[in-house]
């Protein structure tokens, strides 16, 4: 997975690729070649007195410092580059595919795995790229030329590098290999810690409603404390392997000098030499060292690189027509037909044999008990899913025909949970019309019931809003929610629910409002209140997933027993007449 990832995404980064392989040998030669100079400098300068040799050496290897600098730089420049490049790539990638996931991809992932996806997990691949172009694309450079240079200057030493440099690629990996399980382990965990904080915030409410700050203090502390000794682990084990890298490497000198010196006294080796395989064996061993450094981060990269194919490889359950339609004759009529919908790994279909038709002009409510399959339906209007059974069909065209942006801009969705955006007033309800006019605005404000409170807040519509509208009440977020869906202007209008936080008074209003507002549009409406709905054109009486009643508020009253059972428990028999 992690190799398809760096090849998919580096592709267009070549260029900046053999840029950055280009560097990196320049000045690994230079830095290779500075050892065999200050031999030069020790055996045929000082040691025979020789000042001129030595100033004209030094010069050159100055000169030959500055072009190892000069590439290292650009080399560095260059990596960099192209790894927050891949990084923002990926990114981008992951943004684009969850846009496109339906609402099962997301329960499949959830919210926080996704995000620690889109963000610890691209930033650990990115930063195995970064490492790769700065230290991995040097280190064999440097082995090999190390090792022949190493050579050059003695051979009779070469057996020391046999030694040496396998003993330290053993014992790294040995590490290495017992860290990976516990890097794919600190992934999960942290997708662990970021639900329970994420559940935390958000019902922090709740928390305090039912005093449950002791539970959740504990349960976040487990979570927070699994991940740590995770990370413990593996910090262990990396703090394990420097001291057994920097004693390798010290034996190693020690070696090199003690058997060097009897060679330089028997006259096989020059001191000058002895100091560039000395040096030459520390980059070699250097060299091993960074290659190995690099073999630990990719075992966590390759865990993330993982979860972020199975995101980008989920192919949406809702999927957009070959050949789409992309032009619509009639406006505002929505036909259910023999709709049946079945969760995954359900028993039995949450829907099943849903016929009705919601026409322009006209008002369909529907009603029914808790868990009957209120919001499915109407999750099957703008494909949040896609019916398993029968047909949806808007403007007389099978949804599943349509092209998704036309099918979107015909609907207007208020959710049964109203979310704003960070903003402001403006902002969020220019969300399905960028180009409406401030007194569009304030048209959809009166119609919603939101304009007296949005006139009395500071900066009226440019008063900001807080994520998730959380500085605003849960009726204030409701009606600008509504006012937003009136903003568009769309030809269907989709209401799941969404005067349950609104008062009597206030929700007797609106829906008067809405109906000179919404005369050219079919509106859809879900309710549980029974005087919500009882003057629309059309109510639909779900039960258990059927359509057990079909008809106006009096037609029902008459002959649904469910519909008349809902009416006695919410109103009096002079309210239902």
């Amino acid at each position: 997975m992690l190799i398809r990832l760096l090849r998919d995404y580096l592709a267009p980064y070549k260029g900046l690729l053999t840029g950055v392989i280009v560097l990196q040998l320049v000045g690994t030669m230079a830095a290779l070649y500075l050892p065999t100079l200050n031999a030069d400098i020790i055996d045929k300068g000082v040691a025979t007195g020789d000042t001129g040799y030595i100033w004209q050496t030094g010069g050159f290897m100055l000169a030959v410092s500055l072009i190892q600098i000069t590439c290292t730089i650009a080399a560095v420049y260059l990596g960099a580059k192209t790894a927050m490049a891949f990084g923002r790539d990926v990114r981008t990638s992951i943004f684009h595919r969850v846009l496109a996931f339906s609402a099962r991809e997301l329960n499949q992932f959830g919210a926080p795995s996704l995000i620690t996806r889109n963000t610890n997990d691209v930033q650990q691949v990115q930063m195995l790229v970064l490492l790769t172009c700065t230290m991995l694309v040097a280190a064999p450079i440097t082995m090999i030329g190390g090792i022949v240079m190493a050579l050059r200057q003695d051979a009779g030493l070469s057996w020391l590098l046999l030694v040496a440099v396998p003993l330290l690629a053993l014992c790294i990996g040995l590490i290495i290999s017992r860290m990976g399980p516990q890097f794919r382990i600190m992934q999960k965990r942290i997708d662990v810690v970021n639900r329970v904080l994420r559940e935390q915030i958000t019902g922090i409410r709740v928390v305090r409603a039912f005093v449950r700050e002791p539970y959740e203090t504990d349960r976040f502390g487990r979570a927070n404390q699994d991940l740590t000794d995770t990370a413990t682990t593996v910090g262990r084990y990396m703090a394990a392997m420097f001291p057994i890298v920097m004693f390798i490497m010290n034996l190693s000198s020690v070696a090199v000098l003690w058997f060097g010196a009897h060679r330089v006294d028997a006259g096989q080796l020059q001191v000058g030499s002895l100091t560039a395989f000395l040096a030459y064996l520390i980059q070699i061993l250097m060299a091993v060292m960074m290659a190995t450094f690099m073999l630990v981060l990719a075992p966590r990269a390759a865990v993330c690189a993982e979860r972020i194919q199975e995101v980008l490889q989920t192919e949406s359950s809702v999927k957009p027509a070959e050949h789409p339609v992309t032009r619509l004759r009639t406006a505002g009529l929505v036909e259910f037909d023999r709709v049946e919908f079945t969760y995954p790994g359900a028993e039995k279909p949450v829907l099943r044999d849903i016929t009705f038709t919601a026409r322009q002009g006209q008002t369909t409510a529907i009603i029914g008990s808790t868990g009957s399959g209120k919001t499915t339906l109407i999750s099957l209007i703008p494909r949040l899913f896609d019916a398993t059974g029968g047909s949806v069909r808007i403007d007389d065209v099978e949804a599943r025909a349509l092209d998704p942006d036309l099918l979107w801009s015909r609907i207007g969705l208020v959710p049964q949970k109203p979310y704003l955006f960070s903003g402001t007033v403006a902002s969020n309800l220019r969300y399905g019309n960028p180009d409406a006019t401030d007194e569009e605005l304030w048209r959809a404000l009166e119609i919603a019931q939101a304009r007296d409170f949005v006139s009395e807040m500071p900066g009226q519509l440019e008063a900001p809003i807080a994520q998730g509208g959380t500085n605003v009440s849960g009726g204030q977020r409701q009606r600008l929610s509504i006012a937003r869906a009136l903003v568009k202007d769309p030809k269907i209008y989709v209401f799941d629910d969404s005067f349950s936080a609104l008062d009597v008074a206030t929700d007797a209003r609106l829906r008067t409002a809405l109906k000179a507002g919404t005369r050219d549009a079919a509106v859809i409406i879900v309710a549980q209140r029974v005087s919500t709905i009882a003057g629309a054109d059309q109510i639909i009486v779900l039960e258990d997933g059927l359509v057990v009643g079909k008809g106006s508020h009096e037609e029902l009253l008459r002959s649904c027993p469910t519909y008349i059972e809902i009416v006695d428990s919410q109103l009096s028999a002079e309210e239902a007449a």
